[in-house]
């Protein structure tokens, strides 16, 4: 008996390709998930007519000048003397918002001893000066001119 040699082709089945290519673009777009941009939760407040009453408060005005000078409220003072002016303003608010503010010709020692003047408040006087701050020459142009 003899049997009839089949020739087996050399090239690859492709037609079936396109199918499955086409399968799986469906599969991926069916379990795609996208994500959705939900914004942000937040609420409005109510309407109100009546602005919110907010305290104004003085600060402590401390400003040095060339060659140790210190004038405090617009009063000159020694450095020895500036915690005993802020004692009864602390009394009343212990926040009291205290601002340094040297000119440009000062010397930096006369600020750093200022500084450290209101640092040791809660050994010399019992009160902590807790709002200190020194403001830059951009917020002094911005703020007081």
């Amino acid at each position: 008996m003899k049997l009839k040699r089949t020739a087996v082709s050399d090239e690859i089945p492709t037609s079936s390709m396109a199918d499955i290519a086409f399968l799986l673009i469906i599969y991926f777009m069916v379990t795609t998930t996208f994500a959705a941009t939900r914004g942000l939760d937040f609420s409005l407040p109510p309407e109100d007519d009546t602005p919110p009453m907010v305290e104004k408060e003085e600060a402590v005005l401390i400003d040095i000048q060339a060659g140790g000078v210190y004038i405090v409220d617009q009063k000159p003072m020694q450095l020895s003397e500036i915690l005993d002016y802020l004692k009864p303003k602390l009394e009343r608010n212990p926040k009291k918002p205290v601002i340094i503010r040297p000119q440009q010709n000062t010397e930096y020692g006369y600020m750093v001893d200022v500084f450290d003047e209101l640092r040791q408040a809660e050994a010399k006087i019992g009160m902590k000066v807790e709002n200190i701050s020194i403001p830059t020459q951009r917020e002094v142009e911005m703020f007081w001119f």
